[in-house]
């Protein structure tokens, strides 16, 4: 018998609160310009942005497990709810509820990416999917989430009145009727059977060390090159434009890895990690576009670059979940998914090493220097290709 309708569209409220609790966590970033010409420190707003870090990463650890325990659709309501909260903490403008804001969001993303991708995969093949359309749709509805909200919020901050305030106000209305759409959807978890590992054993897996792990960092590592460095390496030649500017290169970044997720779809083998490898080829050469583009120190070079990771940044996040759920257990597939989401965002930090180590040296041969680790890293990958592929189920 085949799925209802009803059934087979489950996943698109899943999905919208996905999208939401996205555009939630990137909303803030086009905006860094912003707070700094109101009056705000360099260090102060450094500050407010890793503030999202320090929720981010123990939620990523931990909601998978809540979810294993009480079910995907009430973490994923609790979630939700805080994306709407931190909005509203962030309109208030002052330092303290920007901060409290920042953490909120950073816990909401944390169950976008561990539960809310679950989630939908789950509704997918209830619905008739393959798992790895499933897979792919939750990427995407993070990626949309993450690009449509830094460019709405740049643009409102830009030309629209009350710039502080209107775009918490829209994701905050946006969130709300997230919350709505998934109070009534059905639960996909399975109760575990008995354990006999722990719920992170699938990370000692050796395609997950060898595969999956030089890969992760450079996912998020991608993006934050793309719209963090390289708008200040060309500021100088944008004039009054540096907020639109920025909002440009995130949406581009974002927008690509968008539409390349279906090609990563049909990259990925059972029989080898081509999707990975093909992800890591891209990473590099974006990264030696981007060391370009600190030389000549041209805005349209800059926007070339930040397509070209971000293309990366979309083949590499698909590829990687795919493979994760090739090797996870059902039980342990939101853990490890929160497990793999920490180390992408490990590429957060790729912005401040390099400004640290700007003093020592320039920007070029730094961006020069990590096409060297990127092309490293993708023959770590290739030599694990074919080798300890997961048993089919």
């Amino acid at each position: 018998m085949s799925p209802a309708p009803k059934d087979r569209n489950a996943w698109r409220a899943a999905a919208a609160a996905v999208f939401a609790c996205g555009w939630g966590g990137n909303q803030f970033t086009p905006l860094l310009v912003m707070y700094r010409e109101s009056g705000l420190s360099i260090l102060t707003v450094d500050a407010l942005l890793g503030a999202y870090v320090v929720g981010l990463v123990p939620g990523l650890l931990t909601v998978g497990a809540l979810s294993e325990r009480y079910g995907r659709r009430p973490v994923m309501l609790a979630g939700t709810a805080a994306s709407l909260v931190a909005s509203v903490f962030l309109a208030f403008g002052s330092v303290g509820w920007i901060a409290a804001g920042r953490f909120v969001t950073g816990v909401g993303v944390a169950v976008a990416m561990a539960v809310g991708s679950t989630w939908v995969t789950e509704l997918s093949v209830r619905g008739g999917a393959e798992r790895a359309t499933g897979t792919r749709r939750g990427a995407l509805w993070l990626t949309l989430g993450f690009g449509l909200g830094a460019g709405v919020a740049g643009v409102l901050a830009q030309w629209a009145p009350f710039p502080m305030e209107l775009p918490y106000v829209l994701h905050a209305v946006l969130a709300a009727a997230a919350l709505l759409a998934i109070v009534r959807l059905p639960e996909t978890r399975v109760a575990p059977a008995a354990r006999t590992t722990g719920r992170f054993a699938g990370t000692r897996h050796p395609r997950f060390r060898r595969v999956i792990t030089p890969m992760a960092p450079w996912i998020f590592g991608s993006a934050g090159v793309a719209y963090a460095i390289m708008p200040q390496l060309v500021g100088d030649r944008l004039g009054t434009w540096g907020l639109a500017y920025s909002t440009l290169l995130t949406v581009c970044t974002l927008g690509a890895g968008a539409l390349v997720q279906p090609l990563a779809k049909r990259l990925d083998r059972t029989t080898s990690a081509r999707g990975v490898v093909v992800s890591m080829v891209v990473m590099s050469a974006g990264l030696a576009v981007s060391a370009v583009a600190a030389v000549v120190r041209s805005p349209v070079v800059a926007l070339v670059a930040a397509v070209v990771l971000g293309a990366a940044y979309g083949i590499a996040v698909v590829s990687g979940l795919l493979e994760l759920q090739r090797l996870a257990r059902p039980d342990e597939l939101a853990a490890l998914t929160g497990v793999y989401y920490a180390l992408a965002y490990v590429g957060f930090l790729l912005p401040s090493i390099l400004a640290v180590l700007s003093g020592v040296a320039s920007y070029p041969v730094l961006l020069g220097c990590l096409v060297l680790v990127a092309l490293g890293g993708t023959a770590v990958v290739l030599r694990h290709s074919r080798r300890h592929l997961p048993v089919p189920a």
